[in-house]
């Protein structure tokens, strides 16, 4: 198994995205908002999740590439 090393701000950057991602697929195939909310809310945090996303992955490539590896290892 490999170990990854992450920065305390990666991991809440990923868990943020992971909420909006989360937020809005659950809200666009719920019934408690009406339809027109529903759509809004749920493409606003679907679209804030990947948009969010793409830095972090952008990020850890980049680290990849240069072997750079932060202090914090999370298991």
């Amino acid at each position: 198994m490999q170990e990854k090393s992450l920065t305390i701000p990666e991991i809440g950057l990923m868990a943020g995205t992971r909420v909006a991602l989360g937020a809005g697929i659950g809200l666009l195939v719920s019934g408690r908002l009406n339809k027109d909310q529903r759509k809004g809310a749920g493409w606003a945090l679907l679209g804030i999740g990947i948009a969010t996303t793409i830095p972090f992955v952008v990020g850890a490539i980049a680290r990849h590439r240069t072997g750079d590896r932060p202090v914090l290892v999370a298991a």
